[in-house]
């Protein structure tokens, strides 16, 4: 059975080295941001540059698996990952989850560091723009342990579910289809969905990798009105034994932007009045806990807003789940953004994929941002007026110059 285990206490953080063999710098517990005071003081020479955190693993602490993954939520702009002096892994993009396999190198104790770095560069994105691009581990860092047979962890830090319910008359067609490591003849998957009381209402025993369920009646997921959660459970099982499960939240709803119209959500028009959000707060930077973005989506709640655009990079899943659980209207985007870097093509493409294959099940996601203001950098006075939102929106962006 999958075991997660949180690693964000207790790691040694030393600033402005590129050195993993540093033993001495201060005790921090993610998440956290070397950028949390100079980013935020107006003076726009924040530091930086590259920093290391380390931690040791006892293999005695953790649970018994096949597999053992180093999960990192969000790790801004570039890391690379070292086992035991090792390097394993490099990634590029500080705004989605990825993970590395540890399995081969971890000992009775094992030394991880990361190195993180913000530097300049011009290839990620982003690297201009009105917002501090804050360095750190700046969410949280677990250690997934799975069986051999498992759900894919290897694909773009993605769930290994995929689930895409379609609308039909007054029931609902879900089309789910799972992505695992190869399964034997005495392996199966077990599909089940839950009702938003928990309560088990289907259930397909198989071993194809898609099936699809019929809700009859379905209750659709409708903003702010009635924000109606289904809950679709993958397990892997070998002999009445659970090896490896998944589990996410979807919605059923279909929404098409008129021109005309506006935004159309279940067939009836719906007004999106709302707000930007950017992921930081005052002496925090964006090493935001859950109690800062359970009070930042109370605060867009109270306005009244119905949207979301959360700008300019991909948030944190926590704050996807409660736009989902609140009936919020999300655009989510990656941080292509103020001008084209023609080396950094191959980045705009993985945060991309990164944004989808991570969030794909969030019902409150109806756009997925390509770019924003990406010739601002060609223009010496600017006033950002997009059309998108004037016509899809009914309201206007402007910055005044």
């Amino acid at each position: 059975m999958r075991n997660i285990v949180n690693l964000n206490k207790s790691w040694l953080f030393v600033k402005n080295t590129t050195d993993i063999s540093l033993g001495e710098g201060v005790e921090v517990n993610l998440p956290h941001t070397w950028n949390a005071t100079d980013g935020q003081d107006g003076g726009n020479d924040y530091f930086r540059g590259s920093c290391l955190y380390k931690k040791t693993l006892a293999l005695a602490d953790l649970p018994k698996a096949d597999l053992y993954y180093l999960e990192i939520r969000g790790a801004n702009s570039s890391a690379d990952v070292f086992v035991g002096g090792k390097k394993l892994a490099h990634h590029d993009g500080g705004y989605s989850t990825w993970r590395v396999n540890l399995t081969e190198e971890l000992t009775e104790k094992t030394e991880i560091a990361i190195l993180v770095d913000n530097s300049p560069n011009e290839t990620v994105y982003p690297q201009m723009a009105d917002f501090t691009f804050y360095g750190g581990l700046y969410r949280s860092v677990n250690l997934v342990c799975v069986n051999k047979a498992h759900f894919d962890l290897d694909y773009y830090g993605g769930p290994g579910l995929k689930i895409t319910p379609t609308v039909k008359d007054k029931d609902a067609e879900v089309e789910v289809e799972v992505y695992t490591t190869p399964l034997s003849a005495s392996q199966k998957l077990v599909y089940t969905v839950y009702d938003h009381e928990e309560k088990e209402i289907a259930k397909i025993e198989s071993t194809d990798a898609k099936v699809t369920f019929t809700l009859a009646n379905v209750h659709l997921w409708n903003g702010r009105k009635d924000p109606y959660l289904y809950c679709c459970e993958v397990e892997i099982v070998e002999n009445g034994e659970v090896l490896d499960n998944v589990c996410n939240r979807f919605g059923v709803r279909s929404f098409r932007i008129d021109p005309d119209n506006g935004f159309i959500l279940n067939g009836e028009e719906y007004p999106l009045r709302g707000v930007s959000r950017h992921q930081d707060r005052l002496g925090v930077g964006n090493a935001l806990l859950p109690e800062h973005h359970e009070e930042d989506i109370d605060l867009i709640c109270e306005v009244g807003a119905t949207t979301i655009r959360l700008a300019h990079y991909q948030h944190d899943q926590y704050f996807y789940d409660l736009c989902d659980e609140r009936g919020l209207v999300i655009w989510a985007e990656i941080p292509y953004i103020s001008k084209h870097m023609p080396g950094g093509r191959a980045n705009t493409v993985s945060q991309m994929k990164e944004l989808i294959t991570q969030n794909y099940h969030h019902p409150s996601i109806v756009v997925w941002g390509l770019s924003n203001e990406i010739s601002s950098a060609a223009r010496t006075r600017t006033c950002w007026r997009t059309i998108a939102f004037s016509t899809i929106w009914r309201t206007r962006w402007i910055r005044p110059v």
